[in-house]
């Protein structure tokens, strides 16, 4: 299985990009999915994240502004960021938790895509 990312680039401030993150591979299902970003010097942070139970978290920087959704038959992850900030910019990693079969077994396994940059001008 192999995640591609995609969607990022330059935009000035206030603007909008959506990224997106499709899992190749044969996948039985998607657990849980995330987008996580780091900017330089700082540590990785979740931005959005949905997690196996259904429950949706995001932080508090990106309330209102950002949305996280997935098409479970294109096995495809996105993320909507609207009124992007200089603060925003950042690396952005997205994240799949998914059931695939290994070696004649079912099992979850955690896959990051490869990350794509965000830039915002002031």
């Amino acid at each position: 299985v192999q995640l591609q990312a995609s969607g990022g680039g330059f935009v000035q401030a206030g603007g909008c990009l959506r990224l997106s993150c499709a899992a190749y591979g044969t996948i039985r299902e998607i657990n849980a999915m995330g987008w996580y970003r780091q900017a330089p010097g700082k540590q990785r942070e979740v931005v959005p994240a949905i997690t196996s139970g259904g429950s949706v978290k995001y932080a508090d920087s990106v309330k209102g502004r950002f949305a996280i959704s997935g098409d479970n038959a294109k096995n495809t992850v996105y993320l909507q960021m609207n009124e992007l900030k200089p603060e925003d910019a950042a690396v952005y990693y997205c994240n799949l938790k998914l059931t695939i079969r290994w070696l004649g077994e079912l099992g979850e396994y955690n896959y990051w895509g490869q990350g794509t940059q965000v830039t915002v001008s002031s």
